[in-house]
């Protein structure tokens, strides 16, 4: 009979000194090294002996490496290794105070881990599972002692990662909570509180966007290596989504996926085929030498060329000549991209509706290049002379003889529209018309005017002198000499172009918006807090800013037409905009710029 909580006896003071790890893989090994590096007296278990030794060896390098770093002393990494012991019986967890399972991610396989420990172990040792996928509260429901099974979830490299989740079920005792939280805090971990759902935080919107890539390539949108181009170059992530797949496993992917679906049953979460398909051909990944990218070897992280690897350098199709380039607009984008184009040496009409608006545009650039001089960046006579090549019109007649003209305006259909049937008229036969939309159709710019094969979206990022991201985007109607021409250009002003077709969001957008818009539900459902999940993202993937922290810069407002546009397009329910995004926009909360969005800001 199961112990009631009330009559539990954990106790928040309990030490938790001597700690059994149970499963002794790369995960296993790694959250062992971390807890004899911190002086906890660690107990390894594996039914394998040949991983036990596997596990032992690991240890010793990677202290032998620390100690050639001058992180640890010699006398340290021996003290450390002398804490390390390993069997191949569970019993020897007996006087374990905490027991970690890193077992395969199967039900039957940890139930039986935790039924078999029930009989071994003290009744107040606690009992962690390390499932990024599976119910805590179903394997804790199988124990004598639901009360002390919590998950501990470490990410790999345990090492080096800060993120620690710590997952809770609805039988567990608040002490055992305490004392794991603790404990991650003693290790030099970050413990972030979360409840018990499959993926928990950082999985849960991490593995949704992994499944969005994979369906994006599969639908042959765009080339593997442009996909992770783009999210690494337009998001600052440390490895692009296929990358990723690769490195935590196709198949450990398809596995998490569907515990996500079976729970939240939303199309998001539905493994994309392609992860069943490379699956079950034994194509998982870095670990099996082949995935969605080629390896030298099975563990290998260097990629080799294979039959889908793109050629270098070999243009199938002459470009047109570009010597002169007009930007419409006068915010920050348009000045920005008149900038990038200037310092690349074109000679740049950067125009507005007025001359006023265009000659404060220019004035802008010019204190860009002053804080560029500021840095080292350029000389003085080098930015004097960028800016000598822009000049400010407040008309766009001016456009007359630019070969490439490229608007930069409101995120506005109609105003886009009428911008390009202007460019119609003042740009001479053969000039390439371009758009920096974010999320409108391209096609729509194209058909305003009388030659749609000349129009193309060159989709910038902001800041455009910073980013180096640029998202080409062919219509149905582009000729093949404007995206020759197009991505020469990008080369020549230092950008990485990325190949997309005209559909929303391209890229970028409709990859990094679904998962902003599922932070947001989470929060909506009280699962976790705005900084638990900026934490974790920040902590456990790597990423530069949590998803609030990014929804406040580039704001509610912006994120939330973004949203709208992306269901639209695709009709799915789950990219339908959380509610609360909608309720902060409509009350004006719309971020930094207004002084409150998902967090309130000091006024400048």
């Amino acid at each position: 009979m199961a112990t009631p909580l009330s009559d539990s006896p954990l106790s928040p003071q309990s030490p938790l000194t001597t700690i059994a790890v149970i499963g002794l893989g790369t995960m296993g090994t790694g959250i062992a090294e971390v807890l004899t590096r911190a002086g906890r007296e660690v107990i390894g278990i594996d039914i394998s002996e040949a991983a036990a030794a596997r596990a032992v060896a690991a240890l010793e390098s990677s202290t032998e490496r620390a100690v050639a770093r001058g992180r640890i002393t010699e006398r340290e990494r021996g003290d450390a290794l002398a804490r390390f012991r390993t069997f191949t019986d569970l019993r020897a967890a007996a006087d374990a105070d905490l027991v970690i399972e890193v077992v395969p991610e199967s039900y039957d396989i940890k139930q039986q881990v935790f039924r078999e420990l029930d009989a071994i172990v003290r009744p107040e040792t606690v009992l962690a599972t390390g499932t990024n996928a599976l119910s805590v509260t179903r394997l804790a429901a199988d124990s004598a002692h639901p009360e002390r099974v919590l998950g501990l979830h470490f990410f790999n490299p345990a090492p080096a990662m800060k993120l620690v989740e710590v997952v809770s079920s609805v039988l567990t005792a608040p002490q055992a909570v305490t004392a794991v939280t603790n404990l991650a805090l003693d290790l030099g971990k970050e413990p972030v509180a979360v409840g018990d759902r499959p993926g928990f935080v950082a999985d849960g919107l991490l593995f949704g966007y992994l499944n969005q890539a994979a369906a994006m390539y599969e639908a042959k949108y765009a080339s593997r290596e442009d996909i992770d181009a783009a999210m690494r170059l337009g998001c600052g992530l440390p490895m692009g989504p296929l990358a990723l797949l690769d490195l935590i496993g196709v198949d450990t992917a398809r596995k998490v996926l569907d515990a996500m679906y079976a729970a939240s049953h939303d199309r998001l979460h539905a493994p994309a085929p392609i992860l069943k398909q490379l699956s079950e051909a034994g194509l998982t990944g870095r670990k099996s030498g082949r995935g969605f990218y080629t390896y030298e070897a099975p563990g290998s992280a260097t990629v080799v060329r294979d039959a889908l690897t793109p050629l270098e350098g070999v243009a199938t199709v002459s470009g047109r000549t570009v010597r002169s380039v007009g930007v419409a607009g006068s915010g920050t984008m348009a000045s920005g991209i008149a900038e990038v184009f200037a310092k690349a040496g074109y000679e740049v009409v950067l125009a507005a509706r007025t001359e006023e608006k265009a000659q404060a545009a220019k004035a802008r650039i010019g204190k860009s290049l002053s804080r560029s001089v500021d840095k080292g960046r350029m000389t003085v006579e080098a930015a004097a002379e960028t800016l000598d090549r822009i000049t400010p019109a407040g008309s766009y007649d001016a456009f007359a003889d630019v070969d490439l003209a490229l608007e930069a305006v409101a995120e506005d259909l109609e105003v886009k529209r009428q911008l390009f049937a202007t460019f119609d008229k003042v740009c001479k036969p053969g000039a390439i018309l371009a758009t920096t939309t974010s999320s409108l159709p391209v096609v729509a710019c194209a058909r305003a005017t009388s030659r749609p094969q000349d129009v193309i979206g060159m989709h910038f990022f902001n800041p455009a002198p910073a980013m180096k991201l640029v998202e080409v985007v062919r219509t149905v109607l582009t000729a093949e000499d404007v995206h020759a021409t197009v991505r020469e250009l990008c080369g020549a002003i230092r950008k990485h172009p990325v190949d997309c077709g005209d559909r929303a969001g391209f890229i970028v957008n409709a990859l990094l918006f679904p998962y902003l818009n599922n932070a947001i539900k989470m929060v909506q459902e009280h699962y976790a807090t705005l900084d638990d999940i900026d934490a974790a993202m920040k902590l456990g993937g790597g990423y530069p800013m949590g998803p609030f922290e990014l929804l406040d810069v580039v704001g509610l407002d912006v994120s939330l037409a973004i949203e709208k546009v992306l269901h639209r397009e695709f009709r799915d329910p789950g990219l339908a905009p959380a509610p609360l995004l909608e309720h902060l926009v409509a009350a004006g909360c719309l971020g930094r710029k207004t002084g409150r969005g998902f967090r309130e800001y000091a006024k400048r």
